[in-house]
Order: C-alpha cells, then structure tokens, then sequence
C-alpha cells in the first residue's frame, strides 16, 4: 500500500543512520513529510540531497533545551506544522552498576528522557491545532525486562514508556495519540557498547539463539513498518502501546 502517510507532516528525531534511517526510508515511501532532527549533520545533508522534496534536514544537539525548542519550531515552519511527532533518537551506554558514572548516566536520561519530554512539551501547539495527530517514541525491550549492564539504559526506556502511559490518557481528549515502539535485538552498531559488555559477538549470538523463539536479530526495516502504521489513520484506535519487535523474547 502506498500513501499511508499522505498529509502527514512529521517531526523526526535521529533519522540518519539504524533504525531512524529505515523510518525516515518508510516515511518518506509512504508520502510523509519529514523534518529531520540530528546532531549529524554530515549524514543529515546527504539524506536530504536524496530526497529534496520530501526531507529537510535540521541540525541539532538534543542535550541542549534551547536547540530542541528552536529546532522544534523551525521544523514546524518548513513542515507547515506537526501532527506527527516520532522520537527516536537515543544512546546507549552500558556497564555494571559500581563503575556506571553518573556523567553517563546523566548523559542517558538527557538524550533518552529528557530530550523527548521536552520536544512533546514544545510541539504540543502543532499537535493539538491538527488533526489525528501521533507520538511514537522508541522505546526497547530492556525497558520491559533489563538485563546485566543495562541499568541505566533500561531504566531510561523504562521512563519512556511510563511517559507514553501518562500522556497517551493526558492528552486523549487533544486528539493526540501516543504510543511507543520497543525492539529487542535489533542488527545495527547501536547495540555494539552491551555487545562489548557480553564480551563479544560470539557471545551476543549465543544469547540470542537462547532465548529468542525465532533465533535471530531483527533489521532495522522489520522495525520500521511498525512507526509507520502507529504514525498512519489506521491506527486511530491505538494509544498508551508500547508494542514489542521482539522475535517472541517477550510475552
């Protein structure tokens, strides 16, 4: 199907390479709209040579309130609006809890939490003037369940996904629907700081035979389909997910 996302004017966080990439991809297929929001610019400007008419590329430190809320507004400008929100820019850092630094934990929580609460608080104006409008946030897996090493990252998805809980009944009566997206093993260099931990990829294939039922990682275009129907009017009845891409890690 074509044309899912015709009309849809969307706002997304780190865009440029993994799973962003494959979003903006599908966005873009779909016949969205997309105003690209990371710190890359390098990649940013080669996405937005691809796809001139369709993406616009906005550069921004997402560690800096003033920069989300500029850079939320000038997308706003060029898009004629936001009624679709995906956030899913994010870092991980991973370590065992008595050598975490709280400078990576802070760190964490900036780019994870933070960041996303504050490009919703900005963006409110646009998404209650439109009409069907959408937040997905990227969420994870380790926000469910955790595992060694992923304290604070798992906390972090943790708090996106109680903060999708919260606002989805908030914001209900705007029209506003949100819901969040949670991978498990996702095949991308995001992942590479908890496959050093595990102590290598040897060791990371291991575990994924173990305990994944379907014995394999994802790609990141088996995460993207995902946005683009919770982005879509097809899931105008769907708010306050937050839905697994999991391979049946987790029921």
């Amino acid at each position: 199907m074509a044309n899912r996302l015709k009309g849809k004017c969307v706002l997304l966080t780190g865009g440029v390479a993994n799973i962003g990439l494959a979003i903006l991809d599908s966005f873009v297929a779909e016949g969205a709209t997309v105003a690209v929001v990371d710190i890359d610019e390098k990649r940013g400007m080669e996405i937005q040579s691809r796809h001139p008419r369709s993406v616009k590329f906005f550069r921004a430190d997402l560690s800096r309130e003033s920069e989300i809320r500029e850079v939320v507004n000038n997308a706003a400008g060029w898009l004629g609006g936001i009624n679709t929100l995906c956030l899913n820019a994010g870092v991980q850092l991973s370590g065992n809890i008595e050598d975490f630094a709280m400078e990576a934990w802070d760190k964490v929580f900036a780019i994870n939490v933070r960041a996303n609460f504050v490009f919703i608080q900005e963006s409110l104006p646009y998404l209650r003037e439109a009409t069907n409008s959408s937040v997905v946030l990227m969420s994870s897996l380790a926000g469910k369940r955790g595992g060694p090493g992923l304290s604070c990252y798992s906390a972090s998805k943790a708090a996106i996904i109680g903060l999708t809980n919260s606002l989805a009944i908030e914001l209900a009566k705007d029209g506003v629907r949100v819901n969040a997206v949670c991978p498990g093993w996702i095949d991308t260099p995001f992942n590479q700081p908890i496959i050093d931990f595990m102590g290598g990829k040897s060791k990371q294939d291991s575990v994924v035979q173990a305990n994944i039922p379907l014995g394999r990682q994802a790609t990141p275009n088996e995460v993207a389909p995902l946005f683009v129907y919770l982005a879509s009017d097809e899931s105008s009845y769907v708010t306050a997910q937050a839905i697994n891409v999991c391979g049946g890690a987790y029921n």
